[in-house]
């Protein structure tokens, strides 16, 4: 059984849980949610251990705190090819910019997805890390968002003004 070693956060005024394997950053919770988002994501050994997932909480912060636009780290997640397919274009998304499902659909081949896209964005268990708050409708209305809307807004105000 897989082992994440996970703590809780304060980050310019949230709680985030961050989630670690030996090999990566596993998760990155929604702000202010607690360890059953992470149970959502993961059938696992749960461990409480700060000292596992400091190394990425450094960077969380800078980015939170709007001085840094990448994330260099290493990360320990899986899903379906589709999946990761959607991911990798998700991490292209350039700071400060939006795109919607039908554009992430067109650019990975499968033009008639962007239902799935959306559906593969929503198993993202890396929020932040992996822009998906970068993506709205193609109307450009905000669409979903694990962590919520309003944090949604928050993250896409925060990229605007850096």
């Amino acid at each position: 059984m897989k082992k994440i070693y996970y703590h809780v956060f304060l980050i310019a005024e949230h709680k985030y849980l961050i989630g670690a394997t030996y090999k990566g950053l596993a998760f990155v919770g929604s702000r202010d949610k607690g360890i059953d988002e992470l149970r959502e994501f993961y059938d696992c050994q749960l461990v409480d251990s700060i000292d596992q997932v400091r190394p990425y909480v450094e960077q969380l912060t800078e980015y939170l705190n709007g001085t840094r636009q990448q994330f260099d780290l290493s990360i320990d997640i899986t899903g379906t090819p589709f999946q990761e397919d959607v991911w990798k274009t998700l991490q292209s998304i350039p700071y400060g910019t939006v795109t919607n499902y039908t554009e992430i659909a067109q650019s990975i081949g499968r033009p008639k997805a962007s239902r799935a896209v959306g559906t593969a964005i929503g198993k993202n268990p890396l929020l932040m890390v992996i822009p998906c708050h970068r993506v709205l409708t193609k109307s450009g209305k905000l669409g979903g968002y694990r962590g919520g809307l309003g944090m949604k807004q928050a993250l896409l105000k925060l990229e605007q003004n850096n």
